[in-house]
């Protein structure tokens, strides 16, 4: 094997699982090198040029230096990729050598495209049982009860408060210490807090929530605009901001993506974010009807749009036991502390979605070529897991997905959907469209409104929530940079095109096929 052949099979890398004894963390890591070059390297002859060279001896940098943090167990000083936008922080590859109007290497990656259509698989997944759940969470459990309050709608239960009743309930949360929004509804809080104790005998209780629904995803889907929109409806009630992140990154000390481990948010700091519905749900409880009136049907929400794809801290924390794939994913331990809780999903056309997540998250230097250029180094990735492994070990598969420079894997839809629905029903699950939503707002908030039970609304309040303009729509500056090139509009369709058909299927909704290709801003 000559160099630059060496160099190019590390695209073939195979994940191999470090045990590391005495250390709750395992790494994913890149070791095994296989390729066949008469089968699978033909159609990327003209993309073995610098900058995969560059790129390449970045991630093998990244894999030694996040291995000797592993085997030293110093989990705090351990980087993560947060966004595959900045990971050439880590390696700079220089320019890329494809050129856009050259019909070979158009032609390399449709073939590159085509043989990642031909690898699409549905497998199913083993469930964990609830033993082995409880064995890697075992504070959760201890903290959340098997059963809630009857006469509540939100699962919520009365927890005894054992401190000092003078004591600050907030002193020591997590959310508090790293966020100024928080601090301030904090403070509310806190000047509030012993007047919503329930006293009983000698012991002070306090109620305690989960959220009745959950908003899910996808990230640059509309999760912003249906938060706002759902928030204004007098019944629901959400954290004080939107994104807490706890099931996913939180719950495993991820602070800022940016930085390395934290210590981990307990459950403890989540349920605080609930405490401003809690108190009143109590008041109604306790009969006080002069400061909570009609309160009883108020229901708790959460939105987190990496709660639905976002397992990547898994690789950290759990053995691998299911041949690269998670042993557990973030659906597994809602379930089994909230079996009957309910989940909305807003989708868009993978393509339009994977624009906007770049052009959004991107720093700097962003141009429709650029967005070209990353698609393709992307696909190669993909397509180098694909050889060795499943479709779900590459979905889930930390490093490439923090090695890619786009996120390919959040737009494919169907692969978290098929997951979710095996711990949860279909009918438990709100799967919308975000084209749907721009075009007629009053027909999907109603959707949402039943979907939750909801009662009805005056009129005057339901054109407040349908009227008021989107939320979180695309930056002016990024609206210059145009539409992304119709190459890579093409390449990304046929990418997704057998994802889609089976979203369709499953949803049976042809509309989730996205064939009229609409647009959004």
């Amino acid at each position: 094997m000559t160099q630059t052949d060496y160099k190019f099979s590390l695209l073939r890398e195979r994940p191999l699982l470090l045990q590391v004894e005495d250390s709750p963390m395992n790494l994913f890591a890149v070791l095994e090198v296989k390729r066949d070059p008469q089968r699978r390297w033909s159609v990327l002859a003209c993309f073995r040029k610098a900058r995969l060279y560059g790129f390449f001896f970045g991630l093998t940098v990244m894999f030694l230096i996040m291995a000797s943090y592993v085997l030293t167990g110093d989990k705090k000083g351990l980087l993560l990729t947060p966004s595959p936008y900045h990971f050439t922080s880590l390696a700079n590859p220089g320019p890329l050598p494809f050129n856009l109007s050259s019909a070979k290497d158009y032609g390399n990656i449709k073939a590159v495209v085509k043989i990642i259509a031909s690898k699409v698989e549905f497998s199913s997944r083993l469930i964990p049982n609830r033993k082995d759940l409880v064995h890697n969470e075992p504070h959760m459990f201890s903290v959340i009860p098997h059963k809630f309050l009857p006469d509540v709608k939100n699962p919520c239960w009365y927890e005894e408060h054992s401190g000092n009743i003078t004591a600050d309930p907030y002193g020591t949360n997590l959310y508090a210490r790293y966020s100024k929004r928080f601090r301030t509804a904090f403070d509310h809080l806190r000047n509030t807090f012993r007047e919503h104790l329930y006293h009983h005998g000698s012991k002070s209780y306090r109620l305690r929530c989960l959220p009745y629904f959950y908003i899910i995803g996808q990230p640059k889907c509309g999760t912003t605009d249906l938060y706002d929109r759902l928030k204004l409806h007098p019944d629901v009630r959400f954290t004080t901001f939107k994104e807490p992140h706890w099931w996913t990154r939180k719950r495993f000390g991820i602070n800022r993506l940016s930085e390395g481990f934290h210590d981990r948010y307990p459950v403890e700091d989540y349920l605080d974010l609930f405490d401003p519905a809690a108190y009143q749900i109590h008041d109604h409880l306790q009969g006080n009807s002069s400061r909570s009136s009609s309160k009883h049907n108020i229901i708790i929400g959460e939105a987190s749009a990496s709660t639905m794809w976002d397992n990547n801290a898994w690789v950290y924390f759990y053995d691998n036991t299911t041949d690269g794939e998670p042993p557990f994913l973030i659906q597994d331990f809602v379930h089994a502390v909230q079996p009957d809780a309910r989940f909305i999903v807003m989708l868009r056309d993978p393509v339009e979605r994977l624009y906007s997540d770049y052009l959004y998250f991107g720093i700097a230097n962003k141009s429709a070529d650029d967005f070209h250029e990353k698609v393709s180094e992307s696909l190669q990735l993909f397509e180098g897991c694909l050889a060795e492994f499943s479709m779900r070990s590459c979905v889930y598969n930390t490093t490439l997905n923090n090695a890619m420079p786009v996120r390919l894997q959040v737009g494919l839809y169907i692969v978290y959907i098929l997951d979710w629905l095996t711990v949860f029903h279909r009918d438990q699950i709100l799967v919308l469209r975000l084209e749907d939503h721009a075009s007629n707002r009053k027909y999907t908030m109603h959707q949402v409104f039943n979907f939750l039970s909801l009662g009805p609304l005056t009129e005057q309040k339901e054109a407040e929530i349908t009227k008021s303009p989107a939320s979180n729509t695309r930056r002016q500056a990024d609206k210059n940079l145009g539409p992304m090139l119709p190459v890579t509009k093409e390449i990304l369709r046929d990418f997704y095109s057998p994802f889609n058909e089976k979203l369709a299927k499953v949803l049976r909704n042809e509309s989730f096929l996205w064939e009229s290709h609409s647009k959004l801003m």
